[in-house]
């Protein structure tokens, strides 16, 4: 079997006296989307600062295309590919849109094919091209996040919670925006709350509780099981329907 894009082994993370992830495994195909679903404070965010180097593993071991990344630094993970887009999105507000975009490519100027391509991802942010991003909505701040995010081309992205408190019609549109990176290739671990939204994008679905991965399977099943949801989620589908 081809090895996951990344794959992590009995990962454990302490935050000062708290042992808050407790063995973590999991793995993340090439070329799909995996979705890390929760409920409040089972691990997902953790999870996503750990594999970025924010935070350290204390034991364990994260591969990322073949090389543990375990104990490497957070500039050499960007480094080797992995985009990280967290739940307060990091955006300068203070700069323009265009601005905001550039100082994401830190190669050099953005393609210009590849920027006409994310521009069409997110059509609002070419309205709002000059404007400083202080100026955009919640779901448009988002969006040049993720931007922000694919300026350049990457391995993996890793995303918190993209439709957190926006309303269904952003909602939809970031739904539309994430089944193009996925027809793109794009290869994504998403930690998401809304589950109408994780069942319209997933691939696979990782469930943690209390710092553990309780559920490992396709996003299909978890979607046709009902009593597995209410168990591992508190919640249904039909709820958010």
């Amino acid at each position: 079997m081809t090895e996951p894009l990344l794959h992590l082994s009995d990962v454990h993370t302490h935050i000062g006296p708290y042992h808050i992830l407790h063995g973590v495994d999991f793995a993340v195909p090439a070329g799909e989307l995996t979705m890390l679903l929760g409920r409040n404070g089972a691990g997902k965010t953790t999870t996503l600062r750990t594999i970025m180097g924010l935070w350290q593993a204390s034991s364990g071991r994260i591969r990322f295309d073949g090389r543990d990344i375990t104990a490497s630094s957070t500039p050499d993970i960007a480094r080797s590919g992995i985009a990280y887009v967290p739940e307060a999105m990091g955006i300068f507000t203070d700069l323009t849109v265009r601005e905001n975009i550039v100082l994401a490519a830190r190669s050099g100027p953005v393609d210009r094919t590849r920027l006409d391509w994310i521009l069409g991802l997110f059509p609002a942010l070419k309205r709002f091209w000059n404007l400083p991003a202080g100026n955009l909505s919640g779901g448009q701040k988002q969006m040049l996040a993720i931007a922000r995010a694919i300026a350049e081309p990457r391995r993996l992205l890793l995303i918190d919670e993209p439709t957190k408190g926006l309303a269904p019609v952003m909602v939809r549109s970031m739904i539309e925006a994430f089944r193009a990176l996925k027809a793109a290739g794009e290869t994504i671990l998403l930690v998401e709350q809304n589950f109408y939204a994780a069942s319209a994008l997933g691939d696979n679905a990782v469930v943690m509780d209390d710092g553990r991965i309780v559920h490992s399977g396709t996003m299909s099943e978890l979607v046709a099981d009902a009593a597995l949801q209410q168990h591992l989620l508190g919640l249904s589908l039909d709820a958010h329907q």
